[in-house]
């Protein structure tokens, strides 16, 4: 009886997960257009003027998609500039064939791909939290093109402990996905805006935040599950990387606070801007994690005093 009460109880909690997230994925439908690469399908949203110099490529961080690097940002920086913003494989309405292509090694990988199909050469990019490493990545793998490097709050060292049991769980065969295609969704909307009001610190997070940011969708159990493998691997690589910031030659330039709780600034942000040679570093007091949603000015206007930068110090080059 027991046993049979249980698997009742997670056939129940499955046919309400599925419920849920066609609920979700009707509330939050993709707002752009996709772009199949090797190993991936990436949507990706593409808005501002085309002819505005060099365009601006935005890369959000875990437990999260594009939009929230559009709103109030990728908008702001939209009415003068072209912006792409994309969803990172697996995230989102972008999907990986497989969920070991967890890695900032592959996923610059494919982010190259797609922007070669899409006819561009060099662009600025603006990565937050986990996509530090992924901008790092890209800008060693792929320098050609990198024509700077924003980072917000960026994950770029190894740093003592985990990343919370329950991504460690979910990353586990078997175990993790009867989690996530059971009882993730379903108590997830009951810690989803507690978790989300944590990660602003000690700002307040806006209201509204979770719906403008269309972070339900992280809920779902293949995002759920791919969101975990990110997490869980992300420090053995960026302690592969580590020893090769030096090589990054673009011009960088690095805001973050303290005290950020979520990713530690004397952690990341201060041995990375040491590390590389053209690195700006900017450190804010008071300022928490979400770098973007807190001073988003001074992000647009350090963003356009790098684009104003690039092109005479690409002509004295030539």
């Amino acid at each position: 009886m027991i046993v049979m009460s249980v698997v009742t109880a997670l056939v129940l909690l499955a046919l309400l997960t599925q419920a849920g997230v066609v609920a979700v994925q009707r509330a939050f439908p993709p707002q752009g257009r996709m772009i199949e690469v090797d190993g991936a399908t990436l949507h990706l949203v593409d808005i501002g003027p085309r002819d505005s110099g060099p365009p601006i490529v935005m890369l959000h961080g875990a437990s999260s998609n594009l939009e929230a690097m559009r709103r109030p940002l990728g908008d702001l920086l939209a009415r003068d500039h072209r912006v792409i913003l994309i969803d990172r494989p697996g995230h989102g309405w972008s999907t990986r064939a497989s969920r070991q292509d967890s890695t900032p090694q592959i996923q610059a990988r494919m982010i190259d791909e797609a922007l070669g199909k899409l006819g561009i050469d060099r662009a600025v990019f603006v990565v937050h939290s986990w996509s530090g490493a992924l901008g790092a990545r890209i800008a060693l793998d792929h320098p050609h093109r990198v024509a700077g490097l924003v980072m917000l709050a960026p994950v770029t060292h190894p740093w003592r402990g985990g990343v919370g049991r329950y991504n460690e769980i979910i990353a586990t065969p078997v175990i993790g996905p009867l989690l996530a295609y059971t009882i993730t969704l379903p108590l997830g909307y009951f810690v989803t805006e507690a978790g989300a009001r944590n990660v602003f610190l000690p700002q307040t997070m806006p209201d509204g935040f979770v719906q403008d940011s269309a972070t339900p969708l992280l809920l779902r159990p293949r995002e759920f599950i791919a969101n975990a493998y990110d997490l869980v691997t992300l420090k053995e690589s960026v302690a592969a990387q580590v020893a090769r910031y030096g090589e990054i030659n673009a011009p960088v330039t690095i805001i973050a606070g303290e005290p950020d709780k979520t990713v530690r600034t004397s952690i990341h942000a201060r041995p990375f801007a040491a590390a590389v040679p053209n690195a700006k570093l900017i450190v804010l007091p008071d300022l928490g994690h979400m770098v973007q949603n807190a001073v988003p000015d001074l992000v647009k206007a350090e963003i356009e005093t790098m684009i104003g930068n690039i092109a005479p110090a690409q002509a004295a080059a030539d």
